[in-house]
């Protein structure tokens, strides 16, 4: 993140051009993209070498499950084309409850279970019904998904740095390799 984001939060990042227009497809890290897509909305970009400071919104639709976004800087494919990989930041929002979080607010904060620390966090996924955190396991490769819901991630202390885990028994095993697998009995002649 360079000095020109510190303080905003990640909205999306762009993908590839959709139809002749200058539209183009985006990946979402907004849990309220009709509000932060409005047209006429200016966010700030940060992206490939030449892309404009500041991306104003002409249209937002949905194809399907995708958000498609036209932008005053980018009239045809060709300029379309040039942003893929933008990521685009606007000022938080005030947030509604204690318990709404933005994903920039929970990367890499330290995981504790049972007093003690077992991981950080790496992402976060919205989804339509719950919330998913990604977590780096100490002495696991493949990052652990967690549902982020009270009961499971009671707390989380921005001051300290730090989330509470209360995981149910098995569950960051869930993605460890072999956790599938019958145990190997070797077989007595």
């Amino acid at each position: 993140m360079s000095t020109r984001t510190e303080g905003l939060v990640r909205l999306a990042r762009i993908g590839k051009p959709h139809g002749i227009r200058g539209e183009v497809t985006v990946q979402l890290f907004t849990d309220d993209p009709e509000t932060r897509f409005a047209p006429g909305s200016v966010l700030t970009a940060e992206g490939p070498a030449g892309t404009p400071a500041e991306l104003t919104v002409t249209r937002a639709r949905w194809n399907k499950q995708i958000l498609v976004l036209g932008f005053e800087q980018s009239p045809d494919r060709n300029a379309a084309e040039a942003l893929r990989g933008t990521q685009l930041f606007a000022a938080p929002e005030d947030r509604a409850e204690d318990d709404e979080w933005y994903e920039d607010d929970l990367l890499d904060l330290a995981v504790e279970a049972d007093g003690r620390r077992i991981g950080t966090v790496v992402g976060l996924i919205t989804g339509p019904a719950q919330d998913l955190l990604e977590i780096v396991v100490e002495g696991r490769d493949e990052p652990v998904l967690v549902p982020f819901v009270e009961e499971i991630v009671p707390e989380v202390d921005e001051e300290r740095g730090a989330v509470l885990l209360t995981p149910p028994p098995g569950l960051l095993d869930l993605n460890e390799p072999g956790a599938d697998e019958a145990p190997d009995v070797e077989s007595e002649a």
